[in-house]
């Protein structure tokens, strides 16, 4: 079964910390890009960060730059997301995804993000 899990969610003050994690099973994990997308009520789904198969290099939009960091660990089929300093506004559903082509660079572009996982609620308070 292709699976995507999160887990880390909850509720958290403002200025605390989350740690997020999603675990890949079912498929390809090695090789492939993986992303952070969070939809806040009422709102577009936004792209959060991102990082390449090697985990070499990491994109992250503006909003959540300096604060939070993405990460993996190939060897768990496991990608990480560290939030610090959150804020009211970093409430949402963060949603975990793995890139549709192997080696490829897709950066936020949620368009070439194949699998995505259930996601898991954040929720800030100030």
């Amino acid at each position: 079964q292709v699976q995507l899990l999160e887990s880390g969610g909850g509720l958290v003050q403002a200025g605390g910390s989350l740690r997020l994690s999603c675990a890949a099973s079912g498929l390809p994990f090695r090789g492939y890009a993986m992303g952070w997308f969070r939809q806040a009520p009422g709102k577009e789904r936004e792209s959060v960060a991102a990082l390449t198969w090697t985990g070499g290099t990491t994109y992250y939009a503006d909003s959540v730059k300096g604060r939070f960091t993405i990460s993996r660990d190939n060897a768990k089929n496991t990608v990480y997301l560290q939030m610090n300093s959150l804020q009211p506004e970093d409430t949402a559903i963060y949603t975990c995804a793995r890139a549709a082509l192997r080696y490829g660079s897709p950066g936020l572009d949620p368009g070439a993000y194949a699998y995505w996982g259930q996601g898991t609620q954040v929720t800030v308070s100030s």
